[in-house]
């Protein structure tokens, strides 16, 4: 009887201890958490895409909190609704944000873009553009094995069996990066959506010599540079052979589009240009006629 009642003690004592090593412990080693975190949180969409830049919704809502200022940070899923529901727990100013949207830039159609071979392997592209090139010459182009489509959340991108080209549906685009991540071409780029969904941009990633890009797509960028010197606000870059417009310096003259002589930079979403009057010619100002000398 003895025994057993010094075990039962005995067990006790080292569990009071126990439990007040524990208790001293998490007192010690407890790690703070804002519950604004949590609150945050709650109100983000928990689509866990990572367009934020941030792992997760959980890890945008700590970004959102520590950071003290909502200056840079979107959540392209829920967009501007969601950032002053944000904005009004942490009581911030929601920082005002250019809409994103997601562009292919491969013109590469099937008519643009003749075959020379045929795949036959796993459809994805990813495994694709590890084994060869392409089924085309242009070792750049879109692969069209729709890795793009497989990864986006929100059917935003279909492919198009016509153009064997993916297809971005801007009322679906969150603008989450996925797409662009899947793209082992790097041929799907976040751009700024534009004031009416209008924008100028180069739709073509080939960076071969002119003569050799021409021959694999009839609407490949060159490299002439003829872009470069049309634009007035220096917004277009040209380096590897390829033309890259700035969408932060893009002023949108369409100036770039008119002079280049592939069809490679689209001015999407634009009303049509006025035709020019055929037979037109610039009228030329009339020469100042000099008075006569008065004679001495």
């Amino acid at each position: 009887m003895n025994v057993i009642l010094i075990a039962v003690i005995s067990l006790g004592a080292i569990a009071l201890v126990s439990a007040a090593i524990l208790y001293v412990a998490s007192k010690k080693f407890a790690v703070y958490e804002d519950p604004r975190i949590v609150q945050v949180a709650e109100v983000l969409p928990q689509a866990n895409c990572g367009g934020c830049g941030y792992p997760g919704c959980s890890g945008f809502a700590d970004a959102c909190v520590k950071a003290g200022s909502l200056e840079g940070k979107l959540c392209p899923v829920g967009g501007r609704a969601v950032m002053t529901k944000v904005a009004e727990i942490l009581g911030l100013d929601a920082a005002a944000a250019e809409p994103m949207v997601a562009v292919v830039r491969c013109n590469g159609t099937c008519a643009n873009r003749p075959r020379v071979n045929q795949y036959d392997g796993a459809k994805s592209c990813a495994i694709a553009s590890s084994l060869y090139g392409g089924e085309t010459g242009c070792s750049f182009g879109c692969l069209g094995c729709g890795d793009c489509v497989v990864s986006c959340q929100f059917d935003a991108i279909h492919m198009n069996p016509e153009t064997g080209l993916p297809e971005v549906d801007e009322a679906k685009c969150t603008a989450c990066g996925a797409c662009a991540k899947a793209c082992p071409r790097n041929i799907i780029e976040i751009r700024p959506q534009g004031k009416k969904s209008r924008r100028v941009y180069v739709q073509c990633v080939n960076k071969d010599k002119g003569a050799v890009a021409r021959k694999a797509c009839t609407v490949a960028c060159i490299g002439c540079g003829k872009c470069v010197k049309v634009c007035p606000f220096e917004a277009i870059t040209l380096e590897n052979n390829l033309a890259y417009i700035d969408p932060n310096k893009c002023k949108s003259c369409r100036k770039c589009e008119e002079v280049c002589p592939q069809g490679t930079i689209i001015a999407l979403n634009f009303p049509p240009r006025k035709p020019k009057a055929e037979g037109e010619t610039p009228v030329a100002a009339p020469k100042a006629t000099e008075a006569p000398k008065a004679e001495a």
